[in-house]
């Protein structure tokens, strides 16, 4: 595993020091968290009832300076939000179940940037984003952007951003794609991504990883990769989908640890693309490896050697669990402690 991530290094804002105000445990792929607001209301606390200072999430950013955080308390918020120009700025909602923000007029609930300036080093946790217009959230230009325990119901769009981190979110119901990457550098860790037409798509020179996330129930592909973007895809749970990984064009791409179950096709291959594939679980799928526009049995020598296929036996699959049973076979292997984005349940 040590192979696949350390050329992205260490990617740090501060998470340790933000633990100790946010109760960051959960059991399946994400877990709603509710944060602690401060007992004494901050500078920048917004809230519905007029118990902060603020009463519109847009009037607090605007007024914010470098360093700030902005505290916002349970309730739904009716507005267009736009976070730019902004520098080390934190929005802390008070739980992702109980911050509702969804958009009034433009295409795009939540913006973080714009053009031509964006915003760097700004972290969002702990709320819900409405799509309004087939975009929930919008991050252009800049670098250094967190979203953790944020559920965005419709699309995340990156563009010309560096460094962006996505983790212990929730990200689904989108009629195009779930996440999208053009010309951007960035992280997907331990998400679930659900009922997209696409689950993640990555394009342009884009360079991203996808490590212990779940993807599943897309109408098409759970990844695509187009263009010369390239990708590195750990320990994924890729279940469900029409399609598993697609590299398209001339992309590159590395894929070990990961289950692909229940896909028409697993691996699709453009004849330019390069792919290395290692100890990835294939379970019923229709075709495991193909070349795109060729047969199925013309891509084995793009397959994985050391490729395993035994069913992952999933604990409960219709209730979004794809935890490994206690007893699975798919424990120490190929340096990973275990296949696929989450680990086996104790045995009782």
């Amino acid at each position: 595993m040590k192979h696949f991530l350390k050329k992205w290094g260490t990617f740090g804002f501060g998470f340790a020091m933000w633990a100790m105000l946010i109760d960051i445990s959960w059991s399946g792929p994400v877990n709603s968290v509710r944060n602690s607001l401060p007992a004494e209301l901050s500078q920048w606390t917004v809230a519905q009832d007029e118990t902060g200072l603020y009463t519109s999430i847009q009037e607090a950013i605007d007024v914010a300076d470098p360093g700030d955080t902005i505290w916002i308390k349970a309730g739904h918020y009716s507005e267009d939000v736009t976070v730019h120009g902004k520098d080390q700025l934190k929005i802390i909602g008070e739980g992702m179940d109980l911050v509702v923000l969804s958009g009034l007029k433009r295409v795009g609930t939540l913006h973080i940037g714009k053009w031509p300036y964006g915003a760097r080093n700004v972290e969002i946790h702990g709320l819900t984003v409405i799509q309004h217009g087939g975009l929930g959230l919008g991050i252009f230009n800049g670098g250094g952007i967190v979203l953790k325990n944020v559920h965005v119901k419709g699309m995340v769009f990156a563009q010309q951003v560096e460094n962006v981190r996505i983790e212990a979110c929730i990200v689904g119901e989108s009629e195009t794609s779930g996440i999208a990457f053009s010309e951007s550098t960035g992280k997907l860790i331990n998400n679930f991504i659900h009922d997209n037409d696409h689950g993640v798509v990555v394009g342009g020179t884009s360079q991203v990883l996808l490590e212990q996330n779940v993807i599943t129930r897309s109408l098409f592909e759970a990844v695509v990769v187009s263009d010369k973007s390239q990708i590195t895809l750990v320990q994924n749970t890729l279940v469900n989908n029409s399609g598993g990984v697609a590299f398209h064009d001339s992309s590159e791409g590395e894929a070990a640890g990961n289950i692909l179950t229940h896909s028409k096709v697993a691996f699709l291959f453009s004849p330019n693309s390069r792919t290395t594939l290692s100890f990835n679980v294939l379970h019923a799928n229709s075709v495991n490896y193909q070349i795109d526009g060729s047969s199925a049995s013309s891509a084995s020598k793009r397959g994985g050697k050391t490729d395993v296929h035994l069913p992952p036996a999933f604990v409960s699959p219709a209730d979004d669990d794809y935890h490994l049973p206690s007893e699975t076979p798919l424990v120490n292997l190929g340096g990973f402690a275990y296949l696929g984005a989450l680990p086996p349940v104790t045995a009782n």
